[in-house]
């Protein structure tokens, strides 16, 4: 019997019912600029209200693929510190999604740090909320999703996101996938603050440069929350000779009104 993942955040982060999400995303979708251009992308992930229209212009910009690798934050705490869900389906309201057990068998191969574990994804949103965008844009795909735990700047996990990113990356060129980092940017600042140091990092984004990356978030004592999952798609994108562009930036006080503490949110193409 295949592992089945039902969803954990549908009804919080994106409405349950398939009728009125498709509508919403039809929405967002109607919007978005840029069209199938990137092989690799930064696509936030709260709740739609807040984020969904940034992600629509990041999930849009990717060219079609016979599989998407999607790396995720862990904010649960739980499973390893590089998860990935061992084969079968991700349910959504808009359908079933195939884990790709074949990319996740040769991305194992070399790299040792990547697990099997479920219990990683079994309440974690980050990736969850990227499939609904991605079946209205795609329909069916397959896909791989891999949980990192994200606590601190150490070498060694920058060393790992690294060698993650350039082994994707060698895979891309020989299948086509695609490429998704989910992560929002700085969290519960006042607007101008979370400017300034989101600039700081994305000067290191638009570099490729990793280390510089890891670095500045550090200094600033940042709170991008999928700092590891952005350094493998910027290490992947700097083996493919990708460039980075920024598609679009948004902040929760864009439907709020407060602006004194926000969530700022990216997207960003690899092309």
């Amino acid at each position: 019997m295949e592992n089945t993942r039902n969803p954990a955040v549908a009804g919080m982060f994106y409405y349950r019912d398939p009728k009125i999400l498709e509508d919403q995303l039809r929405d967002f979708f109607s919007k978005a600029k840029e069209k199938e251009k990137n092989t690799a992308v930064i696509s936030p992930h709260a709740g739609y209200e807040y984020s969904g229209r940034t992600a629509a212009f990041a999930i849009a910009s990717l060219r079609k693929a016979d599989s998407f690798v999607i790396l995720g934050p862990n904010h649960t705490g739980a499973g390893a510190e590089f998860s990935v869900f061992p084969g079968g389906v991700w349910k959504t309201p808009l359908g079933d999604c195939r884990v790709d057990f074949e990319l996740a068998e040769e991305l194992k191969k070399q790299c040792d740090f990547l697990k099997d574990d479920a219990s990683a994804h079994s309440q974690e949103h980050s990736i969850e909320v990227q499939l609904p965008l991605l079946q209205h844009m795609f329909g069916k795909f397959r896909f791989l999703p891999i949980s990192i735990m994200n606590a601190g700047y150490e070498q060694s996990l920058l060393e790992k996101c690294e060698k993650l990113g350039e082994v994707i990356a060698g895979i891309a060129k020989k299948r086509k996938i695609g490429i998704i980092a989910s992560s929002d940017f700085s969290h519960y600042l006042p607007l101008e603050t979370a400017n300034a140091k989101d600039r700081n990092a994305v000067q290191k984004i638009k570099k490729l440069d990793t280390r510089g990356f890891f670095e500045t978030l550090q200094k600033s004592n940042a709170s991008i929350c999928g700092y590891g999952p952005i350094a493998a798609v910027m290490s992947a994108a700097k083996r493919l000779m990708l460039k980075p562009e920024i598609i679009d930036k948004s902040s929760s006080g864009d439907v709020t009104g407060d602006f004194g503490s926000v969530v700022t949110y990216y997207a960003i193409g690899f092309g």
